[in-house]
């Protein structure tokens, strides 16, 4: 364990900074993709929904893979500054190793933004359309969507997490050579307890970090609606 507090917070900015523009990078990625899909003339099925906001994940591991990676080998090799973290990766790997784990991050940021922009927000609808309780209370069917699609995708992506950050922390590839070794390695030593270590926490954090980015979401449309109605 860390000695002092700065150590329970080392890496906290590059895991931090990042955040709000990946989001956002998820989230205009998403409308691109769903004008493709329907050329701007319809409004996507629930399972395009999924689809376009599981393509928009992917793309955005281009930029969380690396800055994972930066948090994790900062972590780990007591640096106090990402530059600093950046310089050794790419002195012992070259460019290419800021990628180690990109395949795993993109299955877990698929999964994850298709909960908060797909699952989601179709909970929520469903519940305000189908229940009376619901239909007068929408902040309620919000934390209730939020809190389904946040469950669903920390179940289905914590234990890609773990392997991928057991990948990612052995640069050297001598325990893991690959997020698939580590996933049957962890779970090989410790079982599916092991593959979910954290996952509470996790599942907390994904409930209120989609509740927040749905209803900010939300306001940024309506607002943007209603200003291109009172200018039309």
């Amino acid at each position: 364990f860390p000695s002092g507090i700065g150590g329970w917070y080392r890496g906290v900015v590059a895991a931090a900074a990042p955040l709000a523009p990946i989001t956002a990078c998820q989230v205009a990625v998403n409308g691109a993709i769903e004008r493709a899909v329907t050329g701007g003339d319809r409004d996507l099925a629930d399972i395009e929904r999924i689809g376009v906001a599981m393509a928009a994940g992917g793309v955005s591991s281009v930029l969380y893979s690396p800055v994972d990676l930066i948090v994790i080998q900062q972590q780990k090799r007591g640096l106090d500054s990402p530059f600093k973290t950046i310089s050794a990766i790419t002195n012992e790997r070259g460019v290419a190793g800021l990628m180690r784990g990109f395949s795993a991050c993109v299955v877990r940021e698929a999964i994850y933004t298709a909960g908060y922009l797909g699952l989601a927000p179709i909970a929520k609808e469903y519940l305000v359309a189908n229940y009376d309780h619901f239909k007068a209370n929408e902040l309620q069917a919000s934390i209730v969507g939020s809190c389904i699609g946040g469950t669903v995708a920390a179940m289905l992506t914590h234990p890609v997490d773990t392997a991928k950050t057991c990948f990612q922390s052995d640069m050297a590839g001598e325990t893991y050579p690959n997020a698939r070794t580590a996933l049957r390695k962890v779970y090989a030593d410790g079982g599916v307890r092991a593959l979910y270590g954290g996952g509470m926490a996790r599942t907390a954090r994904l409930c209120g970090a989609f509740f927040i980015i749905n209803n900010v979401r939300e306001y940024a449309v309506d607002w943007k609606t209603k200003r291109e109605s009172g200018e039309a």
